[in-house]
């Protein structure tokens, strides 16, 4: 059987679904806080199982003999993969096990699209470090953004449910609402920074295939607005203290921003239109 057959992906996805299930039964939907025992130590260690075989799975689809593979699905898989990753070794550092219910369900999603969707032909000029470069901040960055969007819905839901009176375990253990504000925009910084780069380094990309260094297509214009969009949220921040829905309505915005960039044309041009 082949690694990287539809089989594999499937287990990775189911596994991924048990422990979105285990996380929200034990963190969301208990009515007492988990007490804090070996039980969390064994948690970290569990999650990697479905980590590992995922990203696998990902070498082995994305990078074939003929080049680089990076259709949509690929694209989205990859990014959630980086994303459960990042998460996973934040968690050693900060108190954020509520998103252990949000980030598992959409890894358990994701990571099944490359064996959903049609396959994709290798990405030309992949040979270029210029590329391989820019291939690389880019989806660190996404990653990124993906979580922030997360922590941000988190933060609502925190919101809404002090408003409304009561919440559920994990969330009386997690940090008060500034402090996980603060994290939420040391995650926009950094992404921010590695955006920049993106932009950056595909200018010299540009430059050295094409001869100029920007080609103002979808893929541009996108880039450049949720550059725009995120440089607003963190001047808005330093200068006017935005926080709040603010911050929520901003991250949204400029995190959609992105995926019009990249994984939605990607989605017309492979998936409807049949291009790969």
């Amino acid at each position: 059987m082949n690694a990287s057959s539809p089989t594999f992906y499937l287990i990775a996805s189911l596994l991924y679904a048990a422990l979105a299930v285990y996380f929200w039964r034990t963190r969301w939907h208990a009515q007492a806080p988990v007490a804090a025992d070996g039980r969390s130590i064994i948690e970290h260690t569990v999650v990697l199982v479905p980590l590992c075989l995922h990203g696998l799975l990902l070498f082995t689809t994305v990078f074939a003999v003929d080049g680089i593979h990076l259709g949509v699905g690929d694209a989205v898989s990859a990014i959630v993969w980086l994303t459960v990753a990042i998460y996973w070794f934040g968690s050693f550092f900060y108190r954020i096990e509520g998103l252990q219910a949000l980030v598992l369900p959409v890894a358990a999603v994701c990571a099944f699209l490359p064996a959903l969707l049609p396959p994709s032909h290798a990405l030309p000029n992949t040979q270029l470090p210029a590329f391989q470069v820019h291939l690389t901040i880019a989806l660190l960055a996404y990653s990124l953004f993906t979580i922030a969007s997360l922590h941000v819905l988190l933060m609502a839901v925190i919101e809404n449910r002090l408003h409304s009176g009561g919440l559920p375990a994990a969330l009386q253990r997690l940090p008060a609402l500034l402090t996980m504000e603060t994290l939420l925009f040391r995650i926009i910084l950094a992404g921010f920074v590695l955006l920049t780069l993106t932009l950056a380094t595909g200018i010299v990309y540009s430059e050295e295939l094409f001869g100029k260094a920007l080609r103002f297509n979808h893929k541009t214009i996108f880039g450049i607005l949720s550059w725009l969009i995120f440089a607003a949220l963190l001047g808005g921040r330093q200068l006017y203290g935005w926080r709040g829905r603010v911050a929520v309505r901003w991250t949204l915005t400029g995190f959609l921003m992105l995926v019009l960039a990249y994984v939605g044309s990607k989605f017309v041009l492979e998936v409807i239109l049949g291009r790969g």
